[in-house]
């Protein structure tokens, strides 16, 4: 045993000496292997007789090259998944060998440095010696060996199971007296992911971050992704958030594409991952900092942003998935929304969300939550009457900030477009207090200036006049999120068959225009 841990320690001093000599490693050549499902006769070892090639490796000049393999153990029986090149990673190295040192992973993944060094992989969790290579021969342990390991492990697992009862009694505890507001539930093991059970995930940059988490940009294979990443103690976030977009017929064109969940870690380094599509455009507040808008992009993205907002509010019996119930975003602004490739919206970041099921409670009604620029002039107050109703037209007076937005980089009123600026960043600047926004919203009743030129075109004087009813400061009066995209439609109707000298007289008859009832039909 003593000599086995000096030839190991041995082993890794060389390997670190040697990495700290040469440098990093360039990697010209790796094993290449893709399994297929139609070579599953073939295990272990054997199936690597189906080997495709041996592949070199190229990247950008200043990056590393490496080797990976995939693997799984079937009963006891190694069977590849994918072996190949890796592009620059941390993780990666100085490792002359591929080795997987997660504890139990589901499906075993290592990196390395070095020609063709994916050729053997070996599994050695960083608590265990190794315990699974790639060989299919029986390992007769010495007797000596046996009674060593016995000796010692059998007062550790006795620690290990006081340790347990010890967390299970204050587990115990703590579940019989929950305190408030805090989930007395933990979500338990995730279900298996199809999509990302046999694929690497690897993680590009970092594009945004939030309240409760950052926004990477990753790779799945040869598709990329988003994955938001929360701390453990944003569980409960992330758990809500994940519990929302397995909602019944959560699956709609203007609402982010959820593909995966996963834990990593263990313990207080535990993070929670939430892969979802992937938009290059970002969300419509980057985008409106860097761009002004036509006249047909701001119907769209209106358009199809309020079509999203309405079906998240919509009460569906009889949908095809089960029973879709409404559901309130509780932070809906132009950051939480956004922009696929074609300028169609979709809505996202449902960590606040609540869900409205006949007989259920809704779960966390705290009323003061979300965004302090966009929150209601009841929520500002304090004064929310916790129905169904009521946190959606929470939403639409949000809906109604995000349109002016949309209104105020539009380029087509004759009249000069300002700069991007955020809803009352000129009353009460970037980074308000509770307090200033009470002052403004609730006591003032100020709203963003809607300018004059816009009343001068046809169809940005009729989104004022949706967004003033959107806004309005009592809460019954307001749109509902379908009215709005019906507004938008006629808007698009009207503007299409109204030619540039027709504008004037368009304006002073607009009031004659059958719109949709001012009164929320929610």
């Amino acid at each position: 045993m003593g000599s086995a841990i000096k030839v190991a320690f041995s082993v890794f001093l060389i390997s670190c000496s040697s990495g700290a000599i040469l440098g990093r490693s360039d990697t010209q050549k790796c094993v290449h292997y893709n399994y297929s499902p139609s070579s599953s006769s073939s295990s272990g070892l054997e199936s690597r007789g189906n080997l495709s090639s041996v592949v070199t490796c190229f990247g950008e000049k200043d990056k590393r090259l490496h080797c990976f393999a995939t693997w799984k153990n079937v009963s006891g029986v190694i069977q590849v998944v994918k072996q190949g090149c890796w592009l620059d990673d941390l993780n990666c190295y100085d490792r002359d060998e591929c080795v997987e040192r997660k504890d139990a992973p589901e499906v075993f993944f290592c990196c390395c440095e070095g020609s063709l060094c994916n050729d053997k992989f070996f599994y050695s969790p960083d608590s265990n010696l190794p315990q699974i290579s790639t060989t299919n021969k029986p390992v007769t342990s010495k007797p000596a060996v046996l009674s060593t390991l016995m000796y010692s492990l059998v007062p550790i697992m006795a620690l290990t199971a006081i340790v347990l009862f010890s967390f299970w009694m204050y587990r115990h505890h703590k579940l019989a007296y929950p305190p408030v507001l805090v989930p007395t539930q933990d979500p338990g093991p995730l279900p298996p992911s199809p999509i990302l059970g046999q694929k690497p995930l690897q993680l590009l940059e970092i594009k945004a971050r939030g309240r409760f988490g950052c926004v990477w940009k990753a790779q799945l294979l040869t598709e990329y992704v988003a994955v938001k990443i929360f701390t453990i103690q944003d569980k409960q976030s992330w758990q809500n958030e994940y519990e929302m977009f397995n909602v019944s017929g959560m699956r709609h064109e203007n609402l982010l594409q959820f593909i995966g969940a996963e834990k990593r870690g263990s313990h207080l380094d535990m993070e929670l991952w939430l892969i979802t599509a992937y938009h290059e455009k970002g969300s419509l507040t980057d985008y409106l900092k860097a761009n002004v808008v036509s006249w047909s992009e701001l119907r769209l993205i209106a358009q199809s942003m309020s079509r999203g907002l309405a079906y998240l509010h919509e009460d569906i019996p009889g949908h095809k998935d089960g029973h879709k119930p409404a559901i309130a975003h509780r932070d809906f602004k132009s950051k939480n929304v956004l922009l696929k490739s074609n300028l169609t919206a979709c809505i996202a970041d449902f960590g606040l969300a609540l869900k409205f099921e006949a007989g259920k409670s809704p779960g966390d009604t705290h009323g003061q939550v979300g965004t302090r620029r966009y929150m209601a002039p009841e929520v500002l107050e304090g004064a929310i009457n916790f129905q169904r109703d009521a946190f959606l037209r929470i939403d639409m007076y949000a809906l109604g900030l995000v349109l002016w937005e949309l209104a105020s980089r539009c380029k087509a009123a004759d009249g000069p477009v300002d700069e991007y600026m955020l809803p009352f960043e000129e009353e009460v600047g970037q980074h308000p207090s509770l307090e200033d926004m009470q002052e403004v919203v609730v006591h003032k009743k100020l709203r963003p200036t809607l300018r004059e030129c816009w009343q001068k075109h046809a169809g940005l004087a009729v989104l004022c006049e949706t967004i003033e009813e959107c806004w309005d400061h009592e809460a019954e009066a307001r749109l509902s999120a379908g009215c709005v995209e019906e507004r938008v439609v006629q808007m698009q109707r009207q503007t299409s068959v109204t030619a540039p000298e027709e504008i004037v007289t368009v304006v002073t008859m607009v009031t004659n225009v059958d719109y949709p009832p001012k009164e929320s039909s929610l």
